[in-house]
């Protein structure tokens, strides 16, 4: 099954997910929200927008309109029309993109679906306009939440006895995790740094709680990587 057939099947089970993890929604539409907060933003696209939530939460809570969108996924585009956004269909690395026309192109989870991270980010990156910001926001491959995924991709499920001991009550769907490429901060800020010269790199993070604990409450989020299970860098064309 490919991803994009994989979130059409789980479509509405990913926004179910995060209405049920609803401190953990709200820690990470926060850090979204951080890695937006002082940059130029009139345009903004979301790549692999999925359901359009964060970015109907974004209006909602923040006043923050992201109008455009791009997803492989026809029932995940689907909803996203209905909340509002613009969204053609299609993936991060081929999906052709006007040059030089947004501001921010943010990939809210996304890379942990992507192949070619270069491709992808060169797509991007032509995209924006001189100035403007590449926002990168997903699970880091050595986070609590990382090594917890990995985990159970490996053996197969939540269903060992351990998983009741580490893992959150409602964890993220085991078929979307065992599809998953998870990357280190480090390793795409080599690809924007050092193949794309995209400068200014800054990074926050949030679910600093083991995965456990992560939705008893909703968490600020805080400058760098080490700590979070969900980080945001931000870097500049």
């Amino acid at each position: 099954m490919t991803d994009a057939k994989m979130f059409d099947v789980y479509a509405d089970a990913y926004d179910q997910w995060f209405m049920t993890n609803s401190n953990v929604f709200a820690s990470e539409l926060k850090l979204l929200h951080r890695a937006l907060h002082d940059i130029e933003k009139e345009t903004i696209l979301s790549i692999g927008c999925g359901s359009g939530l964060f970015e109907s939460a974004l209006q909602s809570q923040y006043g923050i309109h992201v109008k455009y969108g791009v997803e492989p996924s026809n029932d995940m585009a689907t909803i996203a029309r209905k909340r509002g956004m613009t969204v053609k269909i299609g993936d991060a690395e081929t999906t052709s993109l006007s040059k030089e026309a947004y501001d921010v192109i943010y990939l809210n989870g996304c890379s942990s679906y992507i192949k070619d991270l270069s491709s992808a980010y060169q797509n991007c990156h032509r995209a924006l306009k001189k100035g403007g910001h590449l926002i990168l926001l997903d699970v880091p491959v050595e986070s609590a939440y990382g090594i917890l995924y990995k985990f159970a991709a490996h053996v197969g499920g939540y269903d060992k006895e351990i998983f009741h001991k580490i893992a959150p009550t409602f964890p993220y769907p085991i078929e979307l995790v065992r599809s998953a490429i998870f990357h280190s901060p480090l390793e795409k800020e080599g690809i924007l740094r050092d193949e794309l010269g995209m400068t200014n790199i800054r990074y926050f993070q949030t679910l600093t709680a083991q995965p456990i604990y992560t939705n008893d409450f909703v968490e600020e989020p805080i400058e760098g990587y080490d700590k979070g299970g969900y980080v945001a860098l931000v870097a500049q064309k």
